[in-house]
């Protein structure tokens, strides 16, 4: 059974924000290492920082991992197609999840827990996904819907909102909106 068209929608919104940086039209490790510097950039870790270390080190053991599944034809990229096809199929047994999966949804909470509590707030949340281009208020208002009526998200609820965003065909579902967007 083809991906739907509403989750195709989601997957190609991460696909091309989130991981295609030099907008190529392929993931692949140019695209991890301007992530790298973005990432440091935007929270002022200088090169060879310790933070800059862990961040260079999660990131490139996430596109390894991504490229050892995903890069079907090894070309050293990964297409739309092939992103599209390894998420679908996370989407069919998600407690199975890859390890670079799991490393990319902890280096993410992490990322968005600027303080380090354990927890995300709106302001955290909306300093991270404005960074990729989302308008603040869009980013406030995708906070309100995974926080479901609290001031913070746990590591334990995100992880539940992200596999719900990877899997969910309920447009109203709290899990579509974990990386910032409002609508697809």
């Amino acid at each position: 059974m083809p991906i739907s068209e509403f989750r195709r929608k989601k997957l190609l919104y991460v696909f091309h924000v989130f991981f295609d940086v030099n907008q190529s039209g392929t993931i692949d490790k140019k695209d991890f290492e301007l992530a790298i510097e973005k990432i440091c950039s935007s929270r002022g870790w200088a090169s060879g920082s310790e933070q800059y270390k862990k961040t260079y080190n999660s990131m490139i053991t996430i596109w390894e991992g991504l490229k050892q599944r995903a890069d079907a034809n090894n070309d050293g990229q990964v297409s739309v197609e092939e992103w599209a096809q390894m998420w679908d199929e996370y989407s069919r047994n998600p407690d199975n999840a890859l390890e670079w999966q799991n490393q990319y949804l902890r280096f993410m909470f992490d990322l968005e827990d600027a303080s380090g509590d354990g927890s995300i707030d709106v302001d955290e949340f909306t300093s991270v996904c404005s960074c990729y281009g989302l308008g603040a208020a869009e980013c406030r208002e995708a906070f309100q819907k995974i926080a479901q009526g609290k001031k913070e998200v746990t590591y334990d609820q995100f992880a539940s909102l992200w596999k719900q965003f990877f899997t969910s065909e309920n447009a109203s579902d709290p899990g579509n909106f974990i990386f910032g967007k409002t609508q697809f």
